[in-house]
């Protein structure tokens, strides 16, 4: 169901169409949907701290490829020279969900080639909360138990929504930033590392995603663009724009992140 580990992230595809990616020799890929911004700059928060202006390109992306830019420097986009907001596409949010993003190197060391899945036929789901599972509510402290739950007959672990939220334990419902692996739960590595761990056992891996609404606390998408719409009402306010005007690059950006997740993890 994922591709193998082909090398350092040069050599490796974009995970999506929007983001920051590294590119090798220092560079980072930066690209972001804003079609209503007449101007899109990255400021990279690492000092010194930089402002570098985006290509606008077509559609209402914006995007550059950036020099001096390594995993772990901190960033956040100015749209129109004002207002500063974290990426809608962050892979990690280390300062929560108000903070700025983190630049994440997408290489991990898989030595899980031979996984080939499961039939669906054959998948006994364990849904399981990873901030309450264990006193530590960390990915890593569940893989202890993972030989304890196959024992069960338990052949598919299903981690409840683990989309970066508010806070560092929630039921994960209200997610705002859907590329972005819960930072209080061990981030990206700490979930590459547990489905590693759960391949090696003969268990398959399941996430609940949600694609029908985002939390209302550090949702900053409407900024960006019309991701949007006073059409349909959720408890949460109004309703992802899946199916009105300019919809076709939200329907992409969740696809995208459906794609990303399996790609990456």
């Amino acid at each position: 169901m994922r591709e193998a580990a082909q090398g350092p992230p040069a050599t490796r595809h974009p995970p999506s169409t929007v983001g920051a990616w590294t590119v090798g020799e220092g560079r980072c890929r930066f690209r972001v949907w804003a079609p209503a911004a007449r101007s899109v700059e990255v400021h990279l928060l690492t000092p010194p701290d930089r402002f570098i202006p985006l290509s606008r390109r077509r559609r209402g992306y914006h995007e550059a490829v950036v020099e001096g830019v390594e995993p772990g420097m901190l960033y956040r986009y100015r749209l129109d020279g004002t207002l500063e907001r974290s990426d809608p596409a962050s892979r990690c949010q280390p300062e929560d969900v108000h903070g700025p993003s983190q630049v994440v190197d997408s290489y991990f060391d898989w030595d899980d080639s031979a996984w080939c899945g499961l039939p669906l036929r054959d998948y006994i789901l364990y849904e399981l909360h990873v901030g309450t599972f264990t006193p530590e509510g960390t990915f890593e402290a569940i893989i202890p138990y993972l030989s304890e739950l196959k024992a069960l007959g338990i052949t598919a672990i299903e981690l409840m929504p683990i989309a970066q939220f508010p806070g560092h334990r929630n039921w994960g419902y209200d997610g705002v930033y859907p590329f972005a692996v819960q930072h209080s739960y061990g981030g990206p590595d700490g979930l590459k590392r547990m489905v590693q761990a759960c391949h090696r056992r003969g268990l398959a891996g399941v996430l609940d995603v949600v694609y029908n609404h985002l939390g209302p606390d550090g949702n900053y998408l409407g900024d960006y663009g019309p991701y949007f719409t006073e059409r349909y009402k959720t408890p949460w306010g109004g309703a992802l724009n899946l199916d009105g005007p300019d919809s076709d690059e939200v329907r992409l950006f969740f696809i995208d992140n459906a794609l990303f997740w399996v790609t990456e993890f």
